[in-house]
């Protein structure tokens, strides 16, 4: 019981002091409200060239009265975690024209680093006497949660990604994954802060459209953690993204052929997630507003005769980004799991 206290008091009084990059879009914006309220971390720099010696409220404006922060176009060393919030390509070229020591920590939202034959970077920076090398672990907590408590550096998951395994990774690890099909859809944000002709308002109220079918950027980090899993059989997934007409949130829903009774199953679900505490089986009909704002993800099993219908629910900017890197970053420095994401669904 001593023990016990003795870690509890050890975990709240670390000081964790934090560096971001690309602070000016969604995900960055979402790390900054996070970290500014967590309890164990300080924001030392919110770097964008674009946006340097602005305050942080003038691009993210709800956070005006809550921080005084401005951005910057410099960087910091005197940090010990450095989060990436650039976009795909773009972290690595960070890394390759910047020395960051190898002492700090990097968790990467982009999809850089998430694939294995892309997990080891190898800096050839100007200036470097010797390159240095880093070793990135896919950040999904629910799969790598021990490997994430060791490693330097997290490859933070996509956001299709996160909720689509998450409401696979049962069936992967007993064995029961064939053909899958997929569909889900996504909110506005999901495609960023920067402008397109399928972003703008106009266009998406009342409008839905299906794109990259069946060829979505996330297919391979998805294949990746369920053959961890499930190495022996072939595992076909079909995957047709939507865009929705509403700001935030993912739902997803996979249909598989399955033997199993539905009493099983959703023992299998239950137990898996028995000792994550983000990830929650549902007996009832779930919707999208219950994890919107949270860092939650809900799964709820339907069973028609041998067919059965996995729903999995997810914020894309919080346990599909932000929210899920603020999650390995406790992990890495071994706080509460928990630690400044108990967050409150929007509700109505």
């Amino acid at each position: 019981m001593t023990d016990s206290i003795v870690s509890n008091k050890s975990a709240m009084s670390k000081h964790i002091k934090v560096g971001i990059i690309g602070g000016a879009g969604y995900t960055g914006g979402e790390l900054i409200r996070l970290l500014i309220h967590h309890p164990n971390a300080e924001i030392i720099f919110v770097h964008s060239k674009s946006n340097a010696g602005n305050h942080l409220y003038k691009v993210h404006s709800d956070l005006i009265g809550e921080t005084g922060i401005r951005f910057t176009d410099e960087l910091n060393d005197n940090i010990d975690v450095l989060f990436l919030c650039t976009g795909h390509g773009e972290a690595k070229k960070f890394l390759e024209a910047n020395d960051i020591p190898q002492s700090i920590k990097v968790i990467d939202l982009s999809n850089d680093f998430r694939l294995l034959q892309n997990a080891t970077f190898n800096s050839s920076a100007t200036g470097n006497k010797q390159p240095a090398t880093r070793n990135f672990v896919y950040g999904l907590p629910e799969l790598n949660k021990q490997a994430i408590q060791s490693a330097q550096n997290i490859a933070n998951p996509g956001c299709f990604a996160t909720a689509i395994q998450l409401g696979l990774l049962p069936l992967a690890k007993d064995g029961l994954l064939d053909e899958i099909y997929t569909t889900g859809i996504t909110g506005s944000t999901g495609a960023g802060q920067g402008l397109s002709s399928t972003s703008h308002f106009s266009w998406r109220t009342n409008n839905i459209q299906a794109y990259k079918t069946l060829t979505h950027q996330h297919l391979g980090e998805i294949a990746q953690s369920l053959t961890q899993l499930q190495s022996k059989g072939d595992i076909d997934l079909s995957f047709v993204p939507w865009r929705g007409d509403f700001a935030r949130g993912i739902f997803i829903s996979s249909t598989i052929h399955c033997d199993k009774s539905f009493e099983q199953l959703a023992k299998l679900y239950k137990d898996f997630y028995e000792s994550h505490p983000f990830t929650i089986v549902s007996d009832e009909p779930i919707f999208l507003k219950q994890v919107v704002n949270t860092n939650k993800c809900i799964i709820q099993l339907e069973k028609v005769g041998t067919k059965l219908v996995v729903h999995s629910i997810i914020d894309n900017l919080l346990k599909g980004a932000s929210g899920q890197a603020v999650q390995n970053m406790n992990l890495l420095f071994g706080l509460e799991e928990t630690a400044g994401l108990k967050l409150k669904a929007i509700g109505f």
